[in-house]
């Protein structure tokens, strides 16, 4: 071992007494695993999207060096998320692994981009877990910790004097956080709760528990439904009449995605309701103007904040890449760099709590028409300024 490093040592020195050079990174490899096949695939897309709308915003570089990304999907499967991600780490040698939606899929492949010395920078999932006792330094999030969007609603329902709740959510890893969310500011009663089946053949069909939460007396439903859970949810709730009996408090569930589907099955009982995130599209700085004008116009369409946190991700790695001016092998310097975050974000100025997971505002916002006459939502007001996730607390860094 010892006649090999001395080799090896040799060598480089050779190379450098002659003039030549060893080789040296010429692209930031970034592996992004999201969901693009399943009903769920639509959600992946708008991710997809506005990281290609990113990388083209930047010119394809970030300082001197190309980038490389190679997308994979993870059809909606904790075990199939893992597979992409080994693949990715060791046979792509990606330098950062990003994407992920879902906490299960990211809770499956955490370790195998972590234990290999990677980067992973989640652009949607928060679970608990990451936020606080598997907190990692190489570890970030572009998005939030799942219960804090629950946790702002929450607030906004003490604040219109909602008494009684009845929570309906899928069961898995996110649901089970946006639900302890809302349950820990909610100073109501919950009066019913159903966890329903989630994943690549999850329950499309909410009549029994919609029936339920009449019966309940709630005097509010809560859910999350992302992707086409959502749009069916919100279809067979107005079809049961609930419309106008029992109001309709939701998070991830009434976005961008859904809205143009909705607007086209005219549904317009959804227009006025309301929702917490991070992130309105009208949000007043350059960044986010830039990007969501860009997005319109390339695509056509809203980005949702699927999209947002994907943008952010790309311009995240850039700022860290171009603080060592491209050296890839000095991850404390890139480590450092994220950890400021003043790198541009549609959000606006934000921080890192030590669990490397924002610190930032929380909004009320509106689905309404735009001057268009399209649907999209509105920031009515701000719940939460710089807010920190309840789990840091748990994280040892």
């Amino acid at each position: 071992m010892n006649t090999l490093k001395k080799l090896l040592t040799g060598f480089v020195w050779a190379c450098a007494t002659l003039g030549y050079t060893v080789a040296s990174a010429d692209s930031v490899k970034i592996g992004f695993v999201t969901t693009l096949t399943t009903p769920a695939g639509v959600i992946g897309q708008d991710m997809v999207d506005a990281v290609n709308l990113a990388i083209e915003d930047i010119g394809g570089k970030m300082g001197d060096l190309d980038v490389e990304l190679m997308v994979e999907d993870d059809g909606f499967k904790p075990e199939i998320g893992k597979q992409k991600t080994d693949k990715l780490v060791k046979q792509d040698d990606v330098d950062f692994v990003a994407g992920f939606i879902w906490s299960h899929v990211l809770l499956a492949s955490q370790k195998s981009a972590l234990d290999a010395g990677k980067f992973l920078i989640s652009s949607n999932a928060g679970p608990s877990q990451l936020a606080g006792e598997l907190c990692h330094e190489n570890f970030f999030s572009t998005s939030w910790q799942n219960d804090q969007t629950p946790m702002a609603m929450g607030e906004v329902l003490n604040q219109q004097g909602v008494k009684s709740l009845y929570i309906m959510a899928p069961n898995y890893a996110a649901g089970k956080n946006m639900v302890a969310g809302v349950e820990r500011t909610f100073q109501g009663k919950v009066l019913g709760k159903d966890m329903t089946k989630w994943g690549a053949d999850a329950q499309l069909d909410f009549s029994a528990e919609l029936a339920k939460a009449k019966a309940s007396g709630a005097e509010g439903i809560f859910v999350f439904y992302p992707g086409k859970a959502g749009g069916a949810f919100i279809k067979q709730y107005q079809q049961a009449g609930l419309q106008g009996q029992i109001p309709l408090y939701s998070v991830f569930t009434v976005d961008s995605i859904a809205l143009p589907k909705l607007q086209e099955a005219n549904m317009e009982g959804v227009l006025g309701s309301r929702m917490t995130q991070f992130w309105v599209p009208d949000l007043d700085n350059p960044q986010n103007k830039k990007f969501v004008s860009g997005f319109k116009k390339k695509y056509g369409r809203y980005p949702s904040f699927y999209a947002a946190q994907s943008y952010d991700t790309i311009f995240l790695i850039k700022r860290a890449v171009e603080a060592v001016n491209g050296n890839l092998d000095d991850k404390d310097g890139m480590r450092a760099a994220m950890m400021k975050a003043d790198f541009p974000s549609v959000r606006g100025k934000f921080t890192y709590g030590n669990n490397h997971m924002p610190i930032q505002n929380f909004y009320l916002r509106e689905v309404v028409k735009d001057e268009d006459g399209v649907w999209t939502t509105k920031t009515v007001s701000t719940v939460y300024e710089n807010h920190q996730d309840t789990y840091a607390q748990d994280c040892k860094m």
